[in-house]
Formats: C-alpha cells, sequence, structure tokens
C-alpha cells in the first residue's frame, strides 16, 4: 500500500489475502501427481495482484518455477533474490539479449535467429544461459512449427553457450476445444520423439496449465504445469484435473457511498439517459468507476453488496463514479463498503460472474483494476 493511500481514506480498494494464497499452492501441489513441478504464472503483475508480495509467498510456498512476460518484470522478480528459475514467456528485443545473463533468467526460443543472438549474448558476458524451447503446435503465435523443432534442438544442443533447460508448448482452446488440444498434444510428443539423447528428467516440459491439465496415462515426458489464475482461487474449467481442487478466492475489489439520494419516478440516470427510473428511487454513488475498474460494460448490467444485499447499477458506469439502486437496503448510508468482487456478510459475487456482466474474461478483469486502485495485503495476523 502507497504512503498515499496509508494517509488518506480509502474510497476504493482491492484485497489481496496472502495467506489464501498460500494454502492454493499447497492445494494444487497435492493435487499433482508426484512428478509435476508447479510454474507459478505471475505474469501483468501478478494477474494484477502485485508481483513482489505474491511471488515472495510463492517462493515460501514452494513454487519451482517462475514465468512472467517480459524483462522489466523478470528484473523486478529477481530484486526478491538470487537462485529462483524464472522463465520469461515473451520475445527478447535484440537490445534486451544481454540482460538474460545479468539477471540469471531463461528465455523462450522460438527461432534460429534467437539461438544466434542468445548464444552470442552468452559469449560477450562468459556464462551459460538457460533457454526453453517452445514448439507451435497450433496456437499460431510463439514457438517454431511443430514440423521444424527437431532442427531448431540440434541447433540449440550445438550451441556451447545455451543449456537447453525446459520443452512446451501452448495449447489454444484447452477449455472448450478437447478434441484440438488433444492434436496438440500429440504434435508436441511427436516432435519430442525426435529429439534425440532428449533426458525429460532433466528438464522441464510443460504443456498444460491449470484449465487444460489432465491424467496423464502410462509414461509421460510431461513433468510441469503452469499455473496462473487458479493459485489466485479462479477454477478451471470442469474437464481438468485440478477442477476439484478448492482454491480460495484471493482477489476483492471494494469501494464506498459516496451519496445516497432519492429520485422521482421518470428521473433518467448517467450519461446517454441510458436507465430511466420505473419508480420513486434511492440510489447510491459510489466512489469506483472505469477509471478504477468497474468497466463501462457492466453499466445497466453489474450489481453490486451493500449490507449483503445485490444492488444493481442503473445507468452508465462513468470515469470516477456509478450509480446503483438501494431502494430496498434501507440502512445504506454514506461511507458504507461495497462489494464489486468478493463476499459480504453470507453474499459473494465472484470474480467469474463480474466478468461475465463485463462481457470479458478473469484474466482481463483482474488486470483490468487500474493503478490508482491501491492493494491492501492480508495475511493470517491480519493487513
Amino acid at each position: 500500500m502507497n504512503a498515499t493511500a496509508a494517509t488518506h481514506p480509502l474510497r476504493c480498494w482491492a484485497e489481496i489475502d496472502l495467506s489464501a494464497l498460500e494454502r492454493n499452492l499447497r492445494l494444487i501441489r497435492a493435487s499433482l501427481p508426484p512428478r509435476m513441478r508447479y510454474v507459478a504464472v505471475v505474469k501483468a503483475d501478478a494477474y494484477g495482484h502485485g508481483l513482489h508480495q505474491t511471488a515472495a509467498r510463492l517462493m515460501h510456498a514452494g513454487a519451482d518455477l517462475f514465468a512472467v512476460a517480459n524483462l522489466t518484470e523478470a528484473a523486478a522478480l529477481r530484486e526478491l533474490g538470487p537462485g529462483w528459475p524464472i522463465l520469461l514467456l515473451s520475445p527478447l528485443l535484440p537490445e534486451e539479449d544481454r540482460f538474460l545473463a545479468e539477471y540469471d533468467l531463461a528465455a523462450t526460443v522460438s527461432s534460429a535467429d534467437e539461438v544466434a543472438r542468445f548464444e552470442a549474448a552468452a559469449r560477450a558476458a562468459g556464462r551459460e544461459i538457460s533457454v526453453h524451447l517452445k514448439i507451435d503446435t497450433g496456437m499460431g503465435r510463439l514457438g517454431v512449427w511443430h514440423e521444424e523443432a527437431p532442427a531448431l534442438h540440434a541447433q540449440i544442443v550445438a550451441a556451447s553457450h545455451l543449456r537447453l533447460a525446459g520443452v512446451f508448448t501452448h495449447f489454444a482452446s484447452p477449455d472448450d476445444d478437447p478434441a484440438f488440444t488433444a492434436e496438440q498434444r500429440r504434435r508436441f510428443l511427436a516432435a519430442l520423439e525426435k529429439f534425440p539423447g532428449l533426458d525429460p528428467a532433466a528438464l522441464f516440459i510443460h504443456a498444460d496449465n491449470s484449465s487444460g491439465l489432465e491424467s496423464m496415462p502410462g509414461v509421460s515426458p510431461f513433468n510441469a504445469v503452469r499455473v496462473g489464475l487458479l493459485q489466485f482461487g479462479v477454477l478451471p474449467h470442469s474437464t481438468s484435473l485440478l477442477v476439484q481442487v478448492r482454491t480460495e478466492p484471493v482477489f476483492s475489489f471494494r469501494t464506498r457511498i459516496g451519496l445516497v439520494k432519492t429520485l422521482p419516478r421518470g428521473t433518467s440516470i448517467s450519461y446517454g439517459r441510458t436507465h430511466t427510473l420505473a419508480r420513486d428511487t434511492r440510489i447510491a454513488i459510489l466512489c469506483a468507476g472505469y477509471a478504477d475498474g468497474l468497466p463501462r460494460a457492466a453499466s445497466n448490467r453489474a450489481q453490486v453488496l451493500i449490507h449483503g444485499q445485490r444492488c444493481p447499477v442503473l445507468g452508465r458506469v462513468t470515469m470516477d463514479q456509478t450509480v446503483v439502486d438501494v431502494t430496498h437496503v434501507p440502512p445504506a448510508a454514506v461511507g458504507d463498503e461495497a462489494v464489486l468482487v468478493g463476499r459480504q456478510n453470507d453474499a459473494e459475487i465472484s470474480l467469474a460472474e463480474f466478468s461475465r456482466w463485463a462481457d470479458t474474461i478473469p484474466w482481463e478483469t483482474l488486470c483490468s483494476v487500474t493503478k490508482r486502485v491501491p492493494r491492501l495485503y492480508r495475511t493470517a495476523l491480519g493487513v
């Protein structure tokens, strides 16, 4: 929490339960096959939860590898200490190559050009650089095309200053297209079979995230799973091996009432006059809007919790304020808490429900809660 937030009353904030995060990791790990290693995906500021705070807790809980999107995130993560393996999931710009050795990072390799660049950077630094070979099995984004993977693998092995630390792919639709996911898995395994001398025990072999993980029959080279939202308490698709893991929500999103007043029947509400009151209505003005992370798409659709009661959003969400109907909540008063995502009394608005109102997915919702919203980190002993 920053100094400004610490000295002024909170108008809108997110609460991050670090104790729940650690419990989630331990539950997930206990549910994985014994050989599976835990790759904690903490890109995008740990999906908006705060990179330093969440990664430190995940380190304490025993994550095996951290995955981030770019060099800036990797550098921030490395500040927590040496020794923790960090994988860059996105391609590097040429001027960033030299930092691989400086920060002791593993790079994702998709092309022969990257092999040559990283070999040159490692030679200049006088030390080895680790890489994970990514195979494109149908995502159509990063990675070498699966039919060309053996040749790129041979180039990596031949590079004297590169160490192959992992091989992976990325499923395009693990939650809704099992047939194509199975085809991607088949392509990946077929490519691995053409890698001479491959020792899966010495590498991170990963294809699945928490929504795509399935039981692996018989002997399988897969020995790691990338875990993103599940560690933050967002459940995967029902076909995943991890769907039975009852993780706890780590994130909640809250604001307060700034004004309460009554308006007569027939009054139009907010910009564009997209809602007209059908009766005399007691409204509350919330101290949060789309500049905080409550999107305009949720206008006239979302609900919030006030005194444990669901209150509908009226009219368009504006930059700094949102109007809700509190006619049925007589105690509602200025200063009261309104829950956008999370629990209040016995009621709950889940991240998934909030995301549906916004016509988006939980990943985007978490990343859309802006920097002006302070994060409060809670442990078993409190904030």
